[in-house]
């Protein structure tokens, strides 16, 4: 049977890109730290991924198992010289921290075989499989790089499905959203996953999911949580003013998407109202905590409030709404996540502005960073 390793156990680990793998006759290594996921995954063999729908749907996903990266670094090593294809969905900032296992496992490899292995990132982070090829290079000598060569072949992409927190104590069982997308750039012939679609230029994919679901579900998440820090997504979009305000925003990234990559305005916008009804599924039960945790990295640079505003200011578009949102994220101040309690400390020492500048790198004196202000101020009345 055709191998897969995947580093990231978690839900959406297991109820999007191993589930594909599973239902393309794929054995799936699943990597992660959890002992109790690791060791339900080894005894039981299979779980459910749960549609949130009215029929609530299920699919069975077979031939798993699970490796502790903490513990089995030889397991893994063997596992990942046997496999077609590497995954990971762990999250951004772990990459660095799985990556030196990584290199262990290809530098062993490629002394054994001449087969490829395909190596692709499923994070929400732009060019994060390029990231995760930097963070593994650092980790190999020349030698074994220069034998990576035609065995070894690092693809984005760009993943797109909502998975909420779960109330399945104990169980392996994931319950998804029916929508699903997941782009790989390349030109090479590839074997084949249900699911993934293949092509050639990644970026205007990437950033249309970015800059729409990202950016949208973030703009839901934190005006909710200044409404009522206890609402789940679909009942914020009862709100008629959120929904204004998203359709707004996300008619700002739509302008630098359709001038940027030339997408059609009316099919934009036909994917603008497709986001927003996926948003309103009620069976998600989807929490505005949860959508807004880690407000770091989401006003990141290259993430999905900030980039889109700093691109939309170059192009001398409209980044008004987006500033707003940036102003909302800033005042998410939810005491159980760690980011959001480490930058409203950062914001009372410091202002807003050398906030943004640090954790945002915009200028402190830039136009984005002057109207944010304004709207921190307005919200915050």
């Amino acid at each position: 049977m055709k191998q897969a390793v995947h580093f990231g156990a978690g839900n959406i680990g297991r109820g999007f890109i191993g589930a594909l793998f599973s239902q393309s006759g794929y054995h799936v290594t699943f990597v992660d730290i959890a002992d109790q996921i690791i060791d339900q995954l080894n005894d039981k063999k299979q779980y459910q991924v749960k549609l949130a729908t009215d029929q609530q749907e299920s699919v069975t996903v077979e031939n798993v198992s699970g490796l502790n990266s903490l513990k089995q670094e030889e397991e893994i090593i063997k596992a990942i010289s046997k496999a077609t294809y590497l995954t990971t969905a762990i999250g951004p900032n772990i990459l660095p921290h799985i990556a030196p296992l990584i290199a262990k496992g290809l530098a062993s490899r490629v002394k054994e075989t001449d087969e490829k292995l395909y190596v692709i990132a499923c994070e929400n982070q732009i060019s994060a499989t390029d990231l995760l090829e930097g963070y593994i290079l650092e980790n190999l000598d020349q030698d074994t790089k220069e034998k990576l060569a035609d065995k070894v072949y690092f693809f984005n992409s760009a993943v797109d499905r909502i998975v909420p927190i779960q109330n399945n104590e104990g169980s392996l069982d994931v319950l998804v959203e029916p929508y699903y997308e997941w782009v790989v750039e390349t030109n090479e012939s590839i074997p084949a996953v249900e699911g993934m679609t293949i092509v050639k230029e990644l970026a205007p994919f990437i950033e249309r999911k970015l800059f729409t679901v990202n950016t949208g579900h973030a703009v839901i998440a934190y005006l909710g949580y200044l409404k009522n820090k206890k609402s789940t997504i679909d009942q914020s979009l009862e709100d008629a003013g959120i929904v204004e305000q998203v359709k707004k925003t996300l008619g700002e990234t739509g302008a630098y998407l359709i001038k940027q990559y030339g997408l059609d305005a009316d099919e934009h916008q036909q994917y603008i109202e497709k986001i927003i009804n996926r948003f309103k599924n009620s069976y998600l039960n989807d929490s505005v905590n949860r959508v807004g945790r880690s407000p770091l990295r989401k006003l990141g640079p290259n993430d999905r409030l900030v980039r889109p505003a700093v691109e939309a200011k170059k192009s001398g578009l409209s980044f008004t709404n987006l500033a707003k949102a940036i102003a909302a994220a800033l005042l998410f101040d939810f005491n159980e996540d760690e980011e959001a309690l480490k930058l409203q400390t950062m914001i009372k020492e410091h202002g807003i502005a050398t906030a943004l500048k640090e954790v945002s790198g915009l200028d402190e004196n830039s136009e984005i960073t002057k109207e944010v202000i304004t709207h921190y101020n307005d919200l915050k009345k």
